[in-house]
């Protein structure tokens, strides 16, 4: 089976240098505008749906037979939420999270197709946007944490931490993984200039990663360097570059240790820091804490087949899940429940098996699948289910290992088409 487009091919060829530049120039657009999602609809709706509907009648947009796993899968947790919010569906604040949900499974199905074809340039474009994306929200972070703007505190704060763009500094810090690293891969692998440019942008996200005050944010970004500074390690094609990326990584880490050491000398920030940093927080422990409500609830989903509905976990309980894969079983019972792992374990494991493969797009499939796994992890300890970060990186992970599986294939077998 080959993959096939979703509109004539007389509109692609309509004129391709210019065309090429808009697709590429929305796909900037998207990654760049999911930093700002504090007002809604937020900048990324619009420019998801212009993306979309260009791509899709331009013929950019191309479907592959791998792909029927993940949309299946997709389909039915949304289905299982569905059946799960039948009796609820009165309530518009449960049909506005249906809806919600099923819009994401559709901004994962866009990803997973949109690398298919011109594979690194709309990788990179996408990545680009949301590198700059990012630095917009560090950047709002830092600004309201240190009051360098009337009234910004209040805006971009949130109880003394940085929240930039963003509601919730939690979500903060977790939308920065990505370009944080993306950064610094850059900075190991680049030039000079590149190394420069790039290492300032590193520290830059960093910085308002520590000042989000997130505990998994901090996990997140620590794993996700250890682990695309390995991955780079283990795929380099010399020694002389093996030994570059450990020389750099460890400097990356001297400097990062040395501004942590800086900022700690600060009263207020060392204070938080530490209340931030103790393994036990109230709202953690106890029989109705974080953790005591896991249990609980696993417990709880084995007697409601169904579910008992999107977002009334918290009516049996103190506060929600904080647990997507039990928020699975809660809203839609065991269909979502069981689906709803197997997709994001699934589309972990193919992005790692194919990080491997050596193409001209193996740089950025490195950074896309180690940022969807360290957010896949934190998914067992906080509610991910609508991040517009993470079911891009589902959708780029199954586009990217795509592409790359028949990259592998077309060198093996000229006769099949690398696409």
């Amino acid at each position: 089976m080959s993959d096939f487009a979703l509109a004539p091919p007389a509109a692609a060829r309509a004129s391709p240098p210019r065309l090429k530049a808009l697709q590429l120039g929305l796909l900037w657009l998207v990654g760049a505008s999911g930093a700002i999602v504090f007002i809604e609809p937020s900048p990324y709706e619009i420019a998801i749906v212009l993306a979309l509907g260009v791509l899709a009648v331009t013929g950019g947009l191309r479907l592959a037979p791998a792909l029927i796993v993940p949309i299946g899968l997709l389909v039915g947790i949304e289905l299982g939420y569905s059946i799960g919010a039948v009796g609820l569906m009165d309530d518009p604040i449960i049909l506005n999270w249906i809806l919600t949900s099923w819009y994401m499974a559709v901004t994962a199905v866009f990803f997973a197709m949109v690398c298919l074809q011109d594979t690194r340039e709309r990788a990179e474009a996408i990545a680009h946007g949301y590198l700059v994306g990012g630095l917009i929200a560090a950047l709002a972070g830092i600004v309201g944490y240190f009051n360098l703007l009337p009234g910004g505190q209040d805006l971009l704060t949130y109880v003394g931490r940085a929240r930039g763009t963003f509601k919730d500094p939690n979500v903060l810090g977790a939308f920065l993984i990505f370009p944080a690293i993306y950064s610094l891969q850059r900075a190991i692998e680049g030039s000079f200039w590149t190394m420069m440019r790039n290492g300032i942008a590193f520290g830059i996200i960093s910085l308002a990663v520590f000042l989000a005050f997130s505990r998994a944010a901090w996990g997140m970004l620590a794993g996700a360097s250890l682990l695309t500074v390995a991955l780079m390690f283990i795929t380099a094609p010399t020694q002389q570059r093996r030994l570059r990326i450990v020389v750099l990584a460890a400097l990356a880490l001297i400097v990062l240790a040395a501004t942590i050491a800086v900022l700690l000398s600060f009263d207020q920030i060392d204070a938080l820091f530490k209340e931030r940093a103790s393994l036990s927080q109230p709202y953690d422990s106890g029989r109705f804490g974080r953790f005591g409500r896991h249990l609980l609830g696993a417990k709880m989903a084995l007697d409601y087949p169904t579910g008992i509905g999107p977002l009334q976990f918290r009516r049996f309980f103190p506060e929600d899940t904080h647990n997507s894969f039990l928020n699975a079983f809660m809203s839609g019972g065991w269909i979502s429940g069981t689906l709803y792992p197997t997709l994001v374990f699934v589309t972990a494991a193919y992005g790692l098996r194919n990080v491997f493969v050596r193409t001209p797009w193996q740089r950025i499939t490195i950074v896309v699948v180690t940022a969807m796994v360290v957010t896949l992890l934190e998914s067992f300890i906080i509610d991910t289910d609508h991040w517009r970060h993470y079911f891009m990186l589902v959708g780029l992970t199954w586009s990217l290992a795509i592409a790359s599986t028949r990259f592998r294939r077309s060198r093996s077998d000229p006769a099949v088409s690398a696409g």
